[in-house]
């Protein structure tokens, strides 16, 4: 918080953060404080081999080496007869990480490599975990639109309080389990959205890209149908009409790895609740995030592109969106559909709830998926590792960005000096790039491409692929949570000669990270990433 809180007072002289405008010895020694427990301690045995033979490694990304995308052929050969990966999938994972994946196939793809899907289930156990009829299977439909049904009633309670306000009536609060609690937090509470808010505000870039799809929920007649069974689901919530139960993943905290698959149970041991006035606050800000959205997804989605008035107009009404006249009825149906999934998900992990940035990670998911409750899964998946970015407390930002400067102090101490020197050896000035993973300094295309990469070493790991110190693709490429990082690191690294001769400041710094968008060729990004985790991952992961 108090990084935001810093960043912030920067803002008010300029459009850019400034990390640096308040960097206090209080600051400073937190900092300190917390380096010592932000690292996640791997105790697995690792791989051996000397510093020659790392040296002669290849990168899958380099350019010599790097082959064309996972294609619909390749995609099917890789499939047995009845829709289960050949050899749990290690293969698939080695393609999709040496070129991603062909753009008419990724939503096919994509749940396998986000969790949705175990990579060793049948084409049928896929089937029945989409048309599953029951609210308590982990990934169905069904459970998504009960969530929906939820935020609609909040969003109708919410609209019924503001006419009674209108009116000069008052509301009674005293249904309101959690409504004292928030009152007497009601400064802090605050101080946290303000500090939310000025993340994104600080960050907010033109070229930020949203997308649209045709969606289920908000296609002809849906909606309708689905608040025809709103009385009946009515029973099955809590008496406390301002309270919301949601139906949140446990221990989130403490495992960034969990996944979301058709055979894990994500329901929690207890109930997670989220005050109203609390979802209030979210709707607001996903409302104004979304009717910002640019068409940058246009020239990849054009069938999606091509909604009608019509079906915009409705899709907005179903979500309760207004202020949208200024745009084209595929941004309005666009902004709908992040409105409604961000809503969702706001319900389903109440303790992260929303904050601004969440809805560029959202973006390109539902540019690929076509229906909503699969591109809500996805997203879920997804979330598991970045929803530690929208902590209030930053723990997991910090830890990222302790790892960033550790990579940077191993590979390059002459740099490292230069950055103590300017007191920005934490790396604040990589900040954006860590919270919404490179989406703000690359392309659409380039985005999907760097995050299919990362989502593969992911599952790799999640699948156990290449963990054994003989495995062939830990001795070649070692897969890693924390490709992305990797990828920051050398993206600064890049810069090195001009930071070092020209830069005497971490304002300047933090400007010329911000300046990298548009400019960067993300294989050699991934290429450069990749040597640092041949020659690193032991000292940065152990």
């Amino acid at each position: 918080m108090k990084a935001l809180r810093r960043s912030h007072t920067s803002s008010a002289s300029s459009n850019t953060p400034s990390p640096s405008s308040s960097g206090s010895g209080s600051s400073s020694s937190t900092w300190i404080q917390l380096r010592s427990v932000l690292f996640v301690v791997n105790s697995s045995s690792q791989a051996h081999y000397s510093h020659l033979d790392r040296g002669r490694l290849k990168s899958p990304w380099s350019r010599r080496k790097r082959k064309q995308v996972l294609t619909p052929q390749q995609w099917s050969n890789f499939c047995t007869p009845d829709g289960k990966l050949r050899g749990g999938g290690a293969k698939f994972l080695k393609k999709v990480r040496s070129g991603g994946v062909e753009p008419s196939i990724r939503p096919e793809v994509w749940p396998f490599l986000l969790g949705v899907y175990d990579l060793d289930s049948t084409k049928e156990e896929r089937e029945l975990l989409r048309t599953q009829k029951r609210y308590v299977c982990p990934n169905s439909r069904k459970e998504y639109e009960k969530l929906r049904r939820q935020c609609r009633r909040i969003l109708r309670r919410s609209s019924e309080t503001f006419k009674l306000c209108e009116n000069g009536e008052t509301v009674d609060n005293e249904e309101d389990g959690g409504s004292s609690a928030h009152d007497t937090d009601s400064s802090s509470h605050e101080d946290v959205v303000s500090a939310r808010e000025s993340l994104s505000s600080e960050g907010k870039s033109p070229d930020v890209e949203y997308s649209i799809d045709p969606c289920t929920t908000l296609s002809e007649g849906a909606d309708a149908s689905a608040q025809n069974t709103e009385s009946s689901d009515d029973s099955e919530l809590s008496e406390d009409s301002e309270v919301i139960q949601a139906s949140a993943p446990e221990n989130r905290e403490d495992n960034d790895d969990v996944h979301v698959s058709s055979k894990v149970d994500t329901s929690p041991s207890l109930p997670t609740r989220c005050a109203v006035e609390d979802f209030a606050t979210w709707q607001r800000i996903i409302r104004v995030d979304a009717v910002r959205a640019n068409s940058e997804w246009v020239p990849y989605s054009p069938s999606q592109a091509s909604v009608s008035e019509v079906r915009a107009q409705r899709s907005a009404e179903a979500v309760g969106l207004k202020e949208h006249d200024h745009l084209e009825p595929c941004r309005v149906f666009h902004a709908a559909r992040l409105v409604a999934i961000l809503e969702a998900y706001a319900l389903y992990d109440p303790e992260i709830g929303y904050c601004q940035g969440m809805s560029d990670l959202l973006s390109p998911i539902i540019a690929v998926m076509q229906e909503d409750h699969e591109a809500f899964w996805c997203f879920v998946g997804f979330m598991k590792k970045a929803r530690h970015n929208f902590r209030l407390d930053e723990v997991g930002i910090r830890r990222q960005l302790s790892i960033v400067s550790k990579i940077i102090k191993f590979k390059d101490s002459h740099l490292y000096r230069h950055l103590e020197k300017l007191q920005a050896e934490d790396c604040f000035f990589v900040y954006r790039m860590v919270v919404v993973l490179f989406r703000r300094e690359l392309s659409f295309e380039q985005t999907l491409c760097l995050w299919e990469v990362m989502w593969a070493d992911q599952a790799a790991i999640r699948a156990g692929i290449g963990k054994s110190a003989g495995s062939r693709i830990r001795q070649r490429v070692p897969p890693t949570d924390d490709l992305l990082l990797y990828a920051i690191a050398a993206s600064v690294l890049q810069k090195r000669k001009l930071i070092i001769e020209k830069y005497s400041s971490m304002d300047e710094i933090l400007r010329e990270c911000n300046s990298m968008s548009g400019q960067l060729d993300v294989w050699k990004l991934l290429d450069d990433a990749h040597n640092l985790v041949v020659n690193l991952h032991e000292k940065i992961e152990t």
